[in-house]
């Protein structure tokens, strides 16, 4: 059977990179992609590991060969997400990850449609902006410009499948592990409305 693939977006901050490292322990075999960014790296940041880090030639030449499941530009650099590697683990029946933004998951939409695409919304918008200054990674500026981005991917979490609101690590792990499984916590099929842990009211899908 090919493997199961998730797509995780959700605005920077909310946590996707906590939740992610914690299915990786929970899910054998489990294929969390590595995307390549021309970006340099961050203090701390190992190369193959948080990024494949590429000169923008190369990223070019690799976007020009089709070797881009999607791709997108963001604060002057450019993110995608390699195509060969994902192929060959759907494959061979690993459960994939992709961790992007929602212009990457719109094309992944495209072009995988059966991908299950899952939207992770912090508690409130505060909690967003507590945890971009928390994370101490960006300028005042650079923080109030991911907030501008922010509003905008809200605005699209009507899109996804699932919108896992990340209040408590634990349970919104156990709500991906389920997706992963191929079912919802109640035992739904991904897609089916009114999944337990899950906030799919209209109520939520204002900028929080």
């Amino acid at each position: 059977m090919p493997g199961r693939v998730l797509v995780i977006a959700g605005p920077g901050g909310v946590g996707k990179g906590t939740l992610v490292q914690a299915l990786a322990g929970r899910v054998p075999g489990l294929f969390v992609s590595v995307s390549v960014t021309t970006r340099a790296p961050r203090p701390g940041e190992v190369d193959g590991v948080a990024y494949h880090f590429l000169t923008p030639a190369q990223f070019d030449r690799l976007a020009a060969a089709g070797g881009l499941l999607e791709w997108a530009r963001f604060a002057g650099a450019c993110y995608g997400t390699p195509r060969q590697p994902v192929v060959d683990a759907v494959a061979v029946g690993r459960p994939v990850i992709l961790e992007i933004d929602l212009q990457g998951a719109r094309q992944v939409r495209a072009t995988m449609p059966e991908a299950v695409q899952v939207f992770i919304a912090p508690p409130s918008w505060d909690v967003l902006r507590e945890r971009l200054i928390g994370r101490g990674t960006d300028s005042p500026e650079r923080i109030e410009a991911r907030l501008a981005v922010a509003r905008t991917e809200l605005a699209a979490r009507g899109e996804f499948d699932r919108v896992i609101v990340n209040d408590e690590v634990d349970r919104a792990v156990n709500d991906l592990v389920e997706l992963i499984n191929g079912r919802s916590a109640d035992g739904a099929r991904p897609g089916d409305p009114g999944t337990p842990g899950v906030d799919d009211s209209e109520e939520a899908k204002t900028p929080r």
